[in-house]
């Protein structure tokens, strides 16, 4: 089952790419890097439940906090053309 999830993990992760390599927009390649993050949060988990180190579970949802703000922070750069401030 372990073998299972990290090559379904893979197979996202490579489609991922491609839609970050021929994404449209600006938007579509950044939702794509988001997405591949996400990927990389399950792997991790799937690699700390099959090391039974449930540790990494924490590092997931540091992680997983990490992509979060870093996409919104970047989708409002992007949109607004500054991060705060009155502009």
């Amino acid at each position: 089952m372990f073998l299972a999830g990290l090559i379904a993990c893979a197979i996202t992760g490579i489609l991922i790419l491609v839609r970050i390599i021929l994404g449209e927009t600006t938007f579509d390649r950044i939702l794509a890097v988001n997405s591949l993050g996400t990927v990389i949060v399950i792997g991790i988990s799937i690699h700390g439940f099959y090391s039974n180190r449930p540790e990494f579970l924490d590092i997931a949802i540091v992680y997983a906090l990490i992509n979060f703000i870093g996409t919104v922070a970047v989708l409002k750069l992007f949109s607004t053309g500054s991060l705060g401030g009155d502009k």
